[in-house]
């Protein structure tokens, strides 16, 4: 006679009465008419993992700011900062980033498997969480920023086996090659990058505590979470449990172990042979991916901490997965759940696993880096972005535009920046990091600059125009090239006999002379104080 299931058996660790505000903020359910459970969240406030247990055991913790973000801060804006709205998966919905503190934002953004070089994707969703963040602390804010690295995974293992490799030197080697590619696309070093390996003892705790729960159980193949022991479960995913499954399962994995449910996925994987191993009171193993986002996050940042992000693609499972075992032991996770679109080929998210993807060890290699910046800046973060050869090259053009004004105004006196375009600035950015109308806002100055310099008005509206540029620039973390190499003397004649050329109008001579300036590594461009030379 087959065992009954678990759902008839047991029930859910909170009554079906109190769940009504599943889909808040912090991912943990919100009692509306049931004073039930360690789920709480007035019960459930930051405590630091102490070796004993995850489960939390304070009360009354600090309440979520709802102040504007910048106050109480000095603020090096015009103004301080309203709040910065953003679009929250778990809601839907663009929202304020409500913080624990204000002025103070902690960021859980998740890093790479260190098995491969990373791609174009990988960079859009560094690029992306890079800009907020740099935004947030020009705003005035102190931002507490982490991003792991799964230094123990599947891929790490099949990869060093191909090669004959120990895993660890496999790890090492493309986490050197992450860190590289990072550097050249101007991304800020996290404040913490904890490695899962690192953690596993801590991933052990957590485990323990979900079974003690009754929330995960152990197979023949490892250990599992029951997510229908998790209420709310889907919540990132926007489906209920039935919906997945009614859904033919395509967003669960079916053939997994000796799983209970359809949906369960696993914590803890026993051991196999010549794989590396850790202990554990079930046996040896290794976590699965799923575990060591929520004790790192959790570690570094404290419970319920700001904004966890990555790309749409960990929305379900991988981050429905994390905020299950934080709900399941009690422990507030996120405030707001951030994600950015896929980079595209030929209307196809761009992956691996599709084999069509670019390295941005090759985007590097053939092209001044800074253009992907200004592709992401170029694009709204949550939209899907088609990433070409001539997409580059036409960002690769927008920053010689951007380098030539800043060459111009090299020698434009300081001023404070003009504070309607800050104001700007500032309003756009609020707005769900519009960085397309920050892309716009950036050129239309240079259009502004030049027309100001044109006129001869460098001691009038150009110096607040250059100052509120060049400020912009630095938020969004756009560098540009303002100081040419000097030319070499016989460059510098070239230009100057040019110039005479075009005083007399001998225009097919000053072509020539142009053409000859650029065989030789420079290039010539007009301006109205004569020709400037410029390395190509």
């Amino acid at each position: 006679m087959p065992a009954p299931s678990r759902s008839a058996v047991r029930k859910p660790l909170v009554p079906m009465a109190a769940t009504s505000r599943i889909a808040s903020r912090s991912g943990t359910v919100m009692l509306t008419e049931s004073r039930t459970t360690s789920l709480r969240r007035s019960e459930t406030s930051g405590v630091v993992f102490t070796g004993l247990s995850l489960r939390s055991g304070k009360k009354n913790p600090t309440p979520r700011s709802r102040k504007r973000s910048g106050e109480g801060v000095p603020c090096r804006t015009v103004r301080c900062p309203p709040m910065i709205r953003l679009y929250d998966t778990a809601l839907s919905a663009v929202t304020p980033l409500e913080t624990r503190e204000a002025g103070k934002v902690s960021m859980y953004v998740c890093g790479p498997t260190v098995y491969g070089p990373p791609h174009l994707g990988h960079g859009r969703f560094s690029l992306v969480f890079d800009i907020l963040r740099r935004y947030l602390i020009w705003s005035g804010n102190k931002v507490s920023y982490v991003s792991n690295i799964t230094d123990i995974d599947d891929k790490i293992l099949q990869r060093a086996a191909q090669e004959g490799r120990d895993w660890t030197e496999v790890a090492q080697e493309y986490e050197q090659v992450w860190y590289s590619a990072m550097d050249a696309l101007g991304v800020l070093r996290p404040d913490h990058d904890p490695h899962a390996t690192q953690y596993v003892e801590q991933m052990v705790q957590l485990i323990a505590d979900l079974i003690e729960q009754d929330a995960a159980y152990v197979t023949s193949d490892g250990v599992y979470l029951s997510v229908d022991r998790v209420p709310g479960y889907g919540l990132l995913a926007r489906q209920s449990l039935d919906e997945m499954l009614a859904g033919g399962g395509d967003r669960v994995i079916l053939g997994e172990g000796n799983k209970h449910h359809p949906a369960d996925f696993v914590l803890w994987k026993f051991a196999k042979p010549n794989e590396p191993a850790w202990p554990s009171p079930w046996g040896s193993g290794r976590p699965g991916w799923h575990t060591e986002c929520v004790v790192m996050s959790l570690d570094l940042l404290g419970d319920g901490f700001d904004l966890h992000g990555g790309g749409m693609d960990l929305a379900f499972p991988h981050h429905e997965n994390e905020r299950a075992q934080a709900v399941a032991i009690g422990r507030p996770f996120a405030g707001h759940w951030m994600h950015n679109g896929f980079v595209e080929v030929g209307g196809e998210k761009m992956s691996k696993s599709l084999n069509n993807f670019t390295t941005l060890v090759d985007l590097i290699a053939s092209h001044d880096p800074r253009a992907y910046r200004l592709v992401v800046l170029g694009s709204h973060y949550r939209s899907p972005v088609e990433v070409t050869d001539s997409t580059i090259a036409a960002a690769e053009n927008a920053l010689d535009r951007l380098d030539s004004l800043a060459r111009r105004v090299a020698e434009v006196a300081p001023a404070e920046p003009e504070p309607a375009a800050i104001a700007a600035f500032q309003q756009q950015m609020d707005n769900d990091l519009d960085t397309p109308a920050t892309y716009a806002q950036i050129f239309g100055l240079v259009t502004e600059i030049n027309r100001a310099l044109d006129a001869g008005d460098e001691q009038g509206s150009a110096g607040p125009l250059v100052a509120a540029w060049r400020q912009i620039l630095g938020a969004v973390g756009l560098e540009v090239f303002g100081q040419a190499q000097q030319a070499p003397a016989e460059i510098l004649a070239l230009a100057s006999q040019r110039d005479e050329a075009r005083a007399a109008k001998e225009w097919a001579l000053a072509d020539a002379l142009r053409d000859e300036i650029h065989a030789a590594g420079w290039v010539a461009e007009d301006s109205p104080t004569g020709t400037q030379v410029r390395q190509a």
